[in-house]
């Protein structure tokens, strides 16, 4: 298997949402801040070829899907769909993607799969022959989120997946279209049926943290978002999943941090954990 970490369009959001009840002081020695209190956030695909001997693609970012107004209000950078263009730099479009596994369906990590914003047109599914993966739990709560997240999904996007006739649904570790080459980690504090994909290769093993841990600064354990839903069980999360990957030796791939792609997992003698061997980039990648 070969793997690559594939930017999408990117964004700005507010600091303070992004790291909680954590104070300025501590989390602006992390990260870079402009004048409005707002840091630079990645939205980072992973692309695995021969993966079951399929072609997957873990998420799709933010995409372009956003009318211009809306845009701005996200704090999106690019009105172009950065994905696609980081795929064609590959070898690859999007008609070529087997399977794209969702984490979740907030905007930042589905809206990828919508075609760019256009005027007057209507809404348009992209990757024709892939399967979407999603968990069942979460698939649940997209159909009818809570006015806490109501506005961190597309319903148009869900009435597309479920149209297409390509939804599979993930009850339990495993999903039928990619085996036992991908263990699944479930977590709710962020949102209710979020899915952790860890790939199993032969040279390496890896797992997209998805926003459990949207970056290397968020594996400090009482680091959360304003984001979550329960702040409490995402740290709880954390702690059982952080203790996991590092007993054995899985390595991090996240989606928000803007400088690093994939790292490995420390703990000092204290128990805090920090990060090493950071990438800022996998093209085709050993797994």
């Amino acid at each position: 298997m070969n793997a690559w970490s594939l930017l999408g369009n990117s964004q700005k959001l507010d600091g303070g949402a992004m790291f909680g009840n954590a104070p300025k002081a501590m989390w602006e020695n992390w990260v870079t801040v402009d004048d409005l209190n707002r840091i630079d956030l990645a939205c980072r695909a992973l692309l695995v070829d021969g993966l079951n001997g399929k072609r997957v693609l873990f998420e799709a970012g933010v995409g372009a899907f956003f009318e211009p107004k809306l845009r701005e209000r996200y704090g999106i950078q690019e009105a172009e769909h950065v994905l696609l263009a980081e795929l064609g730099r590959a070898g690859f479009n999007h008609e070529d993607i087997d399977v794209v596994v969702l984490s979740h369906l907030h905007f930042d990590h589905a809206g990828g799969l919508l075609a760019p914003w256009a005027e007057g047109q209507p809404m348009r599914l992209l990757f024709p022959n892939a399967k979407f993966v999603v968990g069942a739990e979460h698939w649940r709560r997209a159909q009818a989120p809570h006015p806490r997240d109501r506005a961190s999904f597309v319903p148009e996007l869900n009435a597309l997946l479920a149209a297409s006739g390509r939804l599979e649904l993930v009850d339990g570790d495993h999903t039928p279209s990619l085996g036992d080459a991908v263990r699944f980690h479930h977590s709710d504090g962020h949102t209710p049926g979020l899915l952790l994909a860890e790939i199993r290769g032969a040279a390496e093993s890896v797992v997209f943290c998805a926003d459990l841990i949207p970056g290397r600064a968020w594996v400090h354990l009482p680091i959360t978002m304003g984001y979550d839903r329960n702040a409490e069980l995402v740290i709880d999360e954390k702690r059982a999943f952080l203790a996991d990957m590092l007993a054995r030796g899985v390595t991090l791939f996240f989606t928000h941090d803007a400088e690093t792609a994939a790292a490995r997992l420390v703990q000092d003698d204290k128990g805090r954990y920090s990060t090493t061997d950071a990438r800022a980039a996998w093209a085709a990648h050993p797994l």
